[in-house]
């Protein structure tokens, strides 16, 4: 008997502050992932604040590392987003990603072979960029596939709101950031499963 199961594209990313505009951005990738008929599972600026510093072994003392790290397993591709904190990443992002080092001896080590698609907020242009070449930078070490596109938010007061955000041109970047991993992810990944 052959069943079929939705791909799974988890989302990384967010800050401290709850609503941040770098999470509201990755809800609305997620969303646009979603509408495309794949299920989805966020960690939260929440999720990763409460993920001890990584270090080996630290894992076991954290269920929302462990769940992390089997959310990654499961996924069939990822969106990261990360505001641009002094021209890079921030470390409360960059812990939760430093956490894939779990999986270095699976089957398929790290993200190898997955689309991930990125997304940077930050309030000036030099900051999005080079905190979007340095997601890129790591998620290539990571033996990951960064989308085509990757979604550069200038950040603003008022731009996201009750789950929407207010410019067109900045919807229409997340937007297709979660359709491009989608795509990707269905043209590599088989989505029937053999079942007993």
């Amino acid at each position: 008997m052959l069943t079929t199961r939705k791909s799974l594209i988890v989302g990384i990313g967010g800050t401290t502050t709850p609503g941040s505009t770098t999470e509201a951005a990755l809800r609305v990738a997620l969303a646009a992932a979603e509408a495309e008929g794949v299920s989805t599972r966020l960690f939260d600026g929440s999720a990763l604040a409460a993920l001890p510093h990584f270090a080996r072994g630290a894992i076991e003392s954290s269920v929302v590392a462990r769940e992390l790290v089997e959310a990654v397993r499961l996924a069939d591709g990822l969106i990261i987003a990360s505001p641009g904190y002094h021209g890079s990443i921030s470390g409360l992002v960059k812990n939760g990603i430093d956490y894939l080092e779990e999986t270095a001896k699976d089957g398929r080590m790290y993200l190898d072979g997955l689309p991930v698609g990125l997304v940077v907020t930050a309030y000036g242009w030099q900051a999005t960029g080079s905190t979007l070449a340095a997601l890129r930078s790591i998620v290539h070490a990571l033996r990951g596939w960064p989308t085509p596109l990757g979604a550069a938010i200038k950040a603003a007061p008022g731009l996201f709101s009750e789950g929407c955000c207010a410019d067109p041109e900045a919807t229409v970047q997340l937007e297709k950031v979660g359709r491009q991993v989608v795509e990707f992810a269905r043209s590599r990944t088989p989505l029937v499963l053999a079942t007993a």
